[in-house]
């Protein structure tokens, strides 16, 4: 490798770097709403506490928990809408499920939404969440009922308000899906203020990661974020500024903004929980904190109030990342990202030229990786395949609640098939990649650049797809391109090396290991991910080459690597080559036939 040409590609960073820096900004908040906050944190700590009471255990599709919900808004002229449909909830089957909608209409019809789940797991009595959330949500309706009395005045929205109630949401926000799906109001909401689990005994949070790589407005972010100071005297906490490069990367959220930012609805929510929703035995009306529960109302009410006056400086998505109360633009951090694979691109390019100059031939190298590349393909194919004949958890495409037993409970029967059909598929290609001589230093060298330039296309694929995935792709690259300068380095140390490399794909399973609570669960939750469609067919193809492309870099660390065999040094073909040999042939055969039939009639 030219270290040299390595080092002064890094030169191309300065003006990306420069970029960033100028696009570094603070946003603004939105005014101070003209009515000052009256939100009744006792009135909603009772409803909170009846509901929990009422009913504490509260499933998708519970029917009197609907009911109990209509109840509380019929005496304020406030009637619901519902709309039924029905879903398969990994873990628990196909249920019926109900979204409530009570709309209050405003002089324009752009919509905001505020919402709140009333479902929880079952776990506990989900008294904060989200009884808290689904209360806080009646109690900013009422705001807006019809006079009791002819001497009152009834508050007049500027837009059209919805206060939608969600079915499914503690399962992956199945009800925020529905609405901006199906709903007749998606088309016109300019935002959404999602409230989960307000009066736990965390500080203050927002969560604005959503399906897709984007992020809600700044604008409402940092209106949200005013009023939370505001009320709580605290700023509110969100993701770091590696955790939100990873949620760019890795687009995943349990919370329900993350349907609405996937289709460019700005949306926020405002919780006392973590990146994990609260769940639990100990989730009980006795341990609700009154005084916090105030604090998010009032912030709560105040960002609608604030949103309805000045709604016009809060529309559409971006991407960006927060940095104290500053935001660093997501292009500027795509056109880094960039910048920071141009070395690598540049560097491999220039060992596959210097391997043309010494002649070293490429072709053994190049089928070695296709042999791997496939062995690859058909774990994933056998992985879809026991999908499909249901071994792997079915549902909507949608993140599993890691409290419930479908996030934690391996189908080891499963996962031991799926491991045999591998064990089967690398006895297959073993054949043809097993050393069967001494590996001179120019096919190792081949081998190494084949590899590394298969990476190279796949972080190109990753560029076209998402280019924050670049994220997880960097740091192998980076490692990796050192693999040819340490041949004659001890194996621990190449295995080492190789290792070193594998921080980036480490990134994805930590996060859900450790900011999501998952723990050792991490592998087979993302499994489970892939398994129900939220990780897309595009993403998975990727990954499964650059797997093929790590595995021979991998087989090189170990000393383990041989170009693929001339025909003479193959041996004779197993039994399942031979059969799709002659199911090919006889195919061939057919095809053949007509063609001589024509050639004969027209002679």
């Amino acid at each position: 490798m030219n270290g040299r040409l390595y080092r002064s590609s890094f030169l191309l960073l300065s003006l990306p770097l420069l970029i960033a820096a100028f696009s570094v900004q603070r946003p603004a908040a939105l005014q101070r709403p003209l009515l000052p906050p009256a939100f009744d944190a006792a009135s909603t700590r009772e409803l909170a506490d009846e509901l929990a009471t009422l009913r504490p255990f509260r499933p998708p599709g519970n029917v009197g928990a609907a009911r109990w919900f209509r109840n509380q808004l019929r005496p304020y002229g406030l009637p619901t809408r519902s709309e039924v449909w029905h879903e398969t909830v990994p873990g628990i089957g196909r249920v019926r499920l109900e979204n409530l909608t009570t709309v209050v209409a405003g002089e324009s019809p752009d919509t905001i939404v505020v919402m709140a789940h009333r479902d929880d797991t079952g776990e506990g009595p989900g008294a904060n969440d989200n009884a808290t959330g689904t209360a806080a949500l009646i109690e900013l309706a009422r705001a807006y009922a019809r006079p009791s009395t002819p001497s009152e005045t009834r508050v007049r929205a500027s837009h059209t308000l919805v206060f939608l109630s969600t079915d499914g949401g503690a399962f992956g926000g199945l009800g925020a899906l529905r609405f901006v799906e199906h709903s007749p109001f998606r088309h016109r909401v300019v935002a959404v203020v999602n409230l989960h689990a307000l009066a736990g005994p965390g500080p203050p949070r927002m969560e604005i990661a959503g399906d897709l790589p984007r992020s809600p407005t700044p604008v409402l972010v940092q209106t949200a974020a005013r009023w939370l100071v505001e009320q709580s005297g605290a700023r509110p906490r969100h993701p770091g500024f590696l955790g939100q490069l990873i949620d760019l990367g890795f687009p995943f959220t349990l919370y329900e903004q993350g349907p609405f930012v996937a289709r460019g609805l700005p949306a926020v929510t405002l919780t006392t929980g973590g990146s994990r929703p609260p769940a639990g035995f100990d989730d009980a009306p006795s341990r609700l904190r009154q005084a916090k529960l105030e604090e998010m109302g009032r912030a709560a009410q105040e960002l609608l109030g604030s949103l309805d006056q000045g709604l016009e400086l809060a529309q559409g998505t971006t991407s960006y990342v927060w940095v104290g109360d500053r935001i660093i633009r997501g292009w500027a951090i795509e056109l880094l990202l960039l910048a920071l694979l141009a070395p690598v691109v540049v560097t491999s390019v220039d060992l596959f030229a210097h391997c043309r100059r010494r002649r070293i031939p490429l072709a053994p190298a190049v089928r070695a990786l296709r042999s791997r590349i496939a062995f690859w393909t058909f774990l994933a194919f056998a992985f879809y395949a026991l999908g499909f004949v249901g071994a792997w958890p079915d549902g909507a495409p949608r993140p599993p609640n890691p409290a419930t037993a479908a996030a934690g409970d391996w189908p080891v029967l499963a996962l031991l098939v799926l491991a045999g059909l591998g064990f089967l598929g690398w006895l297959a290609e073993r054949r043809r990649l097993v050393p069967r001589r001494a590996v001179d230093a120019e096919a190792e060298l081949a081998g190494q650049t084949v590899a590394l330039l298969g990476l190279v296309v796949c972080a190109l694929l990753v560029v076209a797809t998402n280019p924050f995935g670049l994220l997880f792709a960097l740091p192998a690259l980076h490692v990796w391109l050192w693999l040819p300068q340490a041949r004659t380095a001890r194996p621990p140390v190449r295995l080492a090396l190789f290792a070193v490399g594998l921080v980036g794909p480490a990134l994805v399973v930590g996060s859900l290991a450790f900011r999501f609570g998952l723990g050792l669960d991490a592998p087979w939750y993302l499994l489970e991910l892939i398994a129900l469609g939220y990780v897309t067919l595009p993403p998975v193809a990727i990954a499964v080459a650059g797997a093929g492309a790590a595995a021979q870099l991998a087989a090189s660390a170990a000393g383990r690597y041989a170009a693929y065999p001339e025909a003479h040094e193959r041996g004779p073909r197993g039994p399942l080559r031979d059969a799709v040999r002659a199911i090919v042939l006889a195919v061939r055969a057919q095809r053949r036939v007509p063609e001589e039939r024509r050639r004969a009639l027209g002679g």
